[in-house]
């Protein structure tokens, strides 16, 4: 069967970018260079900076949990369309200084507008691709998150010469570009049928098959939920701990950044071809282990190859967890019950990332520094490899059982034509 990509595959792999690229890349991700800036600009005190951050997270939250409903209830080009939206107005009417109200709501709204976008538009981008395709669609889709950290990482420094509120504004406009090309690409052949959930891809495997698969997408989506307390520190407090904590600059912590960024770019090609190697869930370990290596190295070392290594390997683990646990649970349950479980999955994940962003906010406001919070999610992602290694021996117990009930049952069935 043909692997390799083909034109007919363009318009969901970009209406997955598209996607990813608004809801992470652009919403989430460009805020975190902006965060020393708002501080410095005397807009908001570095506490009330991080509450803002935690603030998409909390809408991320309330997005995931109501993704799948909406786009059953609607079209997804429709949902989709509010969504990019939702967040291209909490840029621009955030283009000023303003209450810490103000601010709140409008972080919020693109958490929850991101949280929409990340969970119908990989669905979409799956259910219209082929099967034999979809390991390497599923993970480029999620390119879109690496080229918004690298694009903020770059641009917003720039723009930051100009004045805070023109970075502001041109972020908005950057998601309402990416909202037209996404809706371009979802009105293409192949993609604009599946507005309508009868429509998708016929379900390969059952989400219900059997008590082992519960408890293995139980774990994985566990796991994914720990992955998240461990994204926290790099999104969130990366530059500000670089820029001021340590005392390093804004250019310096800017670079790392953009390290960060061209981490998240690779990130999706990385575990594609890991994928294809290793498996969806060979290569889940694998990312998991690198990702905590990744995030407790600055506790260690802040030595310039030390920030670029953790910079780069932490950015391309996060939107590489993030495709190879969607792939593996497209895995287990099939392309057309994934879109449900996917916003399970992303439920589990920001309510874990929300609780996370409130809790390590609550705990620097208390210490005054950011070093034990790296610490503490170095450990929980130890945890989240635990649980994907005990998924694999769930699965391989549950696969041992089957076939020796498999062998019992021919067993029965050849004694039972020998009496006869």
């Amino acid at each position: 069967m043909k692997r390799t990509l083909t034109t007919h595959d363009l318009p969901a792999l970009m209406t997955g970018i598209m996607a990813t690229l608004a809801a992470i890349g652009i919403a989430r991700f460009a805020y975190t260079p902006l965060l020393p800036a708002i501080i410095q600009e005397g807009w908001f005190t570095a506490s009330q900076g991080a509450y803002l951050g935690a603030a998409n997270l909390l809408g991320y939250f309330i997005g995931a949990l109501a993704a799948h409903s909406l786009s059953e209830r609607f079209s997804h080009r429709l949902v989709m369309a509010a969504s990019f939206a939702g967040i291209a107005l909490s840029f621009v009417l955030c283009a000023g200084a303003g209450s810490f109200l103000w601010f709140f709501f409008w972080r919020l709204v693109s958490g929850v507008a991101g949280a929409i976008l990340m969970v119908v538009g990989p669905s979409i981008a799956l259910a219209a691709t082929p099967p034999e395709r979809r390991t390497r669609v599923g993970a480029l889709v999620f390119t879109g998150i690496g080229f918004g950290a690298l694009l903020s990482a770059f641009i917003v420094p720039l723009l930051l010469g100009l004045s805070l509120s023109v970075t502001w504004g041109t972020l908005g406009l950057l998601c309402i570009a990416a909202g037209l090309l996404c809706d371009y690409f979802l009105q293409q052949q192949g993609v604009a049928h599946l507005a309508s959930p009868i429509t998708a891809s016929p379900r390969v495997n059952s989400p219900t098959g059997g008590a082992g698969v519960k408890i293995i997408v139980m774990l994985v989506v566990g796991a994914y939920a720990l992955d998240a307390i461990g994204f926290v520190p790099h999104t969130v407090f990366w530059v500000d701990y670089l820029a001021r904590e340590n005392v390093l600059g804004n250019q310096a912590a800017s670079l790392q950044w953009g390290i960060f960024g061209l981490g998240a770019l690779c990130g999706p090609f990385m575990v594609g071809a890991l994928a294809q190697r290793v498996g969806w869930q060979g290569g889940l370990m694998i990312a998991f282990a690198a990702k905590a290596a990744a995030v407790l190295l600055p506790v260690f070392s802040l030595a310039l190859l030390s920030q670029s290594v953790s910079s780069f390997m932490v950015g391309a683990m996060i939107p590489g967890i993030v495709a190879l646990t969607s792939g593996r649970l497209a895995e287990l349950v099939g392309p057309t019950a994934h879109k449900k479980l996917w916003g399970q999955a992303t439920a589990a994940f920001a309510a874990a990332q929300a609780v996370a962003g409130y809790a390590m906010s609550a705990l620097y406001g208390a210490w005054g520094s950011y070093t034990s919070l790296f610490a503490i999610s170095g450990l929980i992602l130890v945890a989240g490899f635990l649980m994907v290694l005990l998924s694999r021996g769930v699965q391989q117990r549950h696969a041992h059982l089957s076939t020796q009930q498999s062998s019992k049952h021919a067993t029965q069935h050849s004694t039972n034509q020998g009496k006869q």
